[in-house]
């Protein structure tokens, strides 16, 4: 299993991309420690995937990712349990579809906050630990709208370009302490938000993908899983797409 005995953080790990990364990870060996907005939502998560692999290293926190204390205090937990964070996966994040008239600084703050600062401080708490130990991966969600923006809610891709910027930044900056830095991009997803769209608007949009269809939580998770890999050992700096050429 190519993430074996590895300790594992991943942001909004409760559903979506970020549950079906943390499946991914637990299947390949690596102990998982999943973030959510609540415990509640933790919880439930860590209970799904007890079920699916009972005798797995799974559970689940719940720190406010907007705070650098919060976050620290949580990774120090993380660590003085398991000994090392060896992995992050920054996927928390939220977005809002406001065009820019009704914009509010309220609505941009909130998803800079999570989508940003977020990235930020578990990076800032996680790199602690990695520096120390002369190696670690951080992995985080960014999209394909970082690439060629999206036409409202303009603080989502805003929040993804800085996502980029962060991780090719930090990858030449923590690479020579051993850690690599990288990002993934993906494109429609059929998340439970795609779920509610109706059939009517996600036919046109799929036509517009050369692959013919939306990606799966699950094409995300297999990125992440070969990015936080050994197979991966000479690749940092990077934004995957992940989206079937969807330019839509």
């Amino acid at each position: 299993m190519r993430l074996q005995n590895k300790v594992a953080v991943i942001t909004g790990g409760s559903r979506g991309i970020g549950f079906a990364t943390a499946d991914k990870f637990l299947k390949e060996g690596a102990a998982v420690i999943l973030t959510a907005s609540t415990q509640k939502s933790a919880d439930k998560a860590v209970m799904q995937l007890k079920e699916k692999y009972p005798d797995s290293r799974v559970e689940g926190i719940s720190p406010n990712l907007a705070s650098l204390e919060s976050v620290r205090r949580a990774f120090t937990e993380v660590v003085e349990k398991h000994g090392v964070i060896d992995i992050l996966v920054n996927n928390a994040g939220v977005s809002e579809s406001a065009p820019f008239t009704e914009y509010t600084e309220e609505t941009f703050d909130k998803v800079m906050d999570l989508n940003v600062k977020g990235v930020f401080n578990a990076t800032r708490a996680a790199s602690e630990y990695m520096i120390a130990q002369g190696k670690g991966v951080v992995l985080s969600t960014s999209s394909m709208v970082s690439i060629c923006g999206q036409p409202s809610g303009v603080a989502y891709p805003t929040s993804k370009f800085a996502v980029n910027g962060l991780t090719i930044s930090l990858a030449r900056e923590l690479g020579p302490k051993g850690i690599r830095v990288n990002a993934v991009a993906p494109g429609i997803i059929n998340t439970d938000m795609m779920k509610a769209v109706p059939t009517e608007v996600i036919e046109p949009m799929i036509k517009q993908i050369p692959l013919q269809r939306l990606g799966e939580p699950e094409d995300i998770a297999n990125a992440f899983v070969f990015l936080a890999s050994e197979e991966a050992s000479y690749i940092t700096g990077v934004v995957l797409s992940v989206d079937g050429m969807s330019r839509v």
